[in-house]
């Protein structure tokens, strides 16, 4: 038992002899009168009643105080509800409501209040903030509506209805924000909102909000995909992994105005033959644990492909998946009838992985039976750079950003610095999405490796490598 569990004990157990104390004196005081006073004339029932009624006493208060402890409805930091308790609630409300909308208010920038002006602060910043979104909604005429504190920084507000009655308050809301302050420190906050025509369950209303905002953050939250339920959506990518069914096609990738290698792009299709896009299913791959299994998949798939050509296949894989021992070992018998020389993992993260030393010996043991490895983003995200300068890698691919023609004359030197670091490292360096002429002597001119763009070489199917 954990020392927090043993002093809550202890705390609780105090608390309720301290309670009890009273109550037990007042009833041993009735019991010793009564048998004072009328001890001839006592039944043998009235010990065993007074003996129950103390049991029973002690018992109630001592189970009725542990099991107050066990509920908590309101967060003492924020002054909104737990999320338990939050979830309980919201739970209770989609039962009997068909139309209900859930709204998702964070508080962008509450990590930076934390570092500079201390946790005080951090936690004055999130319960100021209830009550001014209270506030706000209740000049909105809408009052007694439950909101959550979920995590960090957001909070969850349940409203009945759909979310048309609410969006443009929301909105309204955001705009507002922009003079809220707490002691004079400026609080970023933006909103999202969902409502019971996406989903009638909880947990994927949930879902949906904090991919709405992601989504948002990447700017790319107006792009619009075609909305499938998420239940159906869940058992549409188990399907399609279990039997297989995919679409992989691929696009040409040149070294000097030659094809050097491929690169494989994967969607999933269900029983019917209806395409869903990667944007669509890797969330919900992730969200089953289901990536070795794809990840897999696509190797074994891919491995088919190439032993009816001569071609070099680059596959997207997880870098969690690689560090999987069940696919580091599945994949090693994968490629052991192939010449594996012939394969490169293209490896992506934001989250830089602290336990390098691990990660680079299952990189050299791939490395050992002749796969190649490549790194993404490069110039995007700082795990790239980092893993540039300490993974024995054998190609980078730079971000798509440095890709457009006007980026790339702008960021010339950043590249070139980039390819400096890999020139000295043996490291070859690759630039996708080249869309034209003009783009490709840039990028030549920069002297990167493996060009790759729809200006090159449109994707192919199966059947045209």
């Amino acid at each position: 038992m954990l020392l927090p569990e043993i002093k809550e004990r202890e705390y609780r157990f105090t608390l309720a002899l301290r309670i009890g104390l009273p109550i037990f004196a007042l009833v041993l005081a009735l019991v010793s009168h009564t048998l004072i006073t009328n001890y001839s004339s006592l039944e043998t029932s009235f010990y065993i009643e007074s003996i129950l009624l103390l049991a029973i006493s002690i018992y109630f208060i001592f189970y009725l105080l542990y099991k107050g402890f066990n509920v908590k409805i309101r967060d003492y930091v924020s002054g909104a509800f737990t999320r338990e308790y939050l979830h309980q609630y919201l739970t209770k409300e989609l039962e009997h409501n068909k139309e209900y909308t859930l709204v998702l208010i964070s508080i962008d920038n509450l990590h930076d209040i934390n570092h500079l002006y201390g946790i005080k602060y951090g936690d004055k910043t999130l319960k100021d903030t209830v009550r001014w979104i209270t506030e706000y909604l209740k000049k909105e005429r809408i009052e007694n509506f439950p909101i959550g504190h979920f995590k960090g920084g957001d909070f969850i507000i349940g409203l009945k209805k759909n979310k048309e009655k609410y969006t443009t308050i929301l909105e309204l809301l955001c705009l507002k924000a922009t003079e809220f302050k707490v002691d004079d420190i400026e609080v970023k906050i933006s909103g999202m909102i969902t409502d019971t025509q996406y989903s009638h369950e909880l947990d994927f209303l949930i879902e949906n909000l904090f991919e709405l905002q992601e989504n948002n953050k990447k700017i790319i939250g107006s792009s619009k995909q075609e909305v499938i339920d998420p239940s159906q959506l869940e058992i549409m990518v188990i399907e399609a992994i279990k039997n297989k069914n995919m679409l992989i096609s691929f696009q040409d990738v040149y070294e000097n105005n030659e094809q050097a290698m491929s690169e494989c792009f994967v969607k999933l299709t269900n029983n019917n033959g209806k395409i869903i896009h990667p944007g669509t299913y890797i969330k919900v791959v992730q969200k089953l644990g289901l990536r070795v299994a794809f990840d897999l998949m696509v190797l074994e798939e891919s491995v088919k492909i190439l032993k009816k050509s001569v071609k070099t296949l680059a596959i997207n894989i997880s870098p969690a998946s690689l560090r999987n021992d069940k696919f580091l070992s599945s994949a090693k018998e994968i490629l052991k009838n192939i010449d594996a020389k012939k394969i490169v993992f293209i490896l992506c993260e934001q989250e830089y992985y602290s336990f390098i030393s691990r990660y680079n010996t299952i990189i050299n043991t791939l490395q050992s039976i002749g796969v190649l490895i490549c790194i993404d983003k490069v110039g995007s995200y700082h795990s790239s750079f980092l893993y540039l300068r300490e993974l024995d890698i054998d190609i980078i691919r730079y971000d798509t950003y440095y890709s457009h023609d006007e980026k790339i004359k702008e960021n010339g030197s950043v590249v070139n610095g980039f390819n400096l670091i890999a020139k000295e490292k043996k490291i070859k360096t690759w630039m996708k999405n080249l869309q034209t002429q003009e783009g490709v002597n840039l990028a030549q001119g920069l002297h990167v490796d493996y060009l790759q763009g729809k200006y090159l070489a449109d994707l192919k199917q199966i059947g045209e490598i």
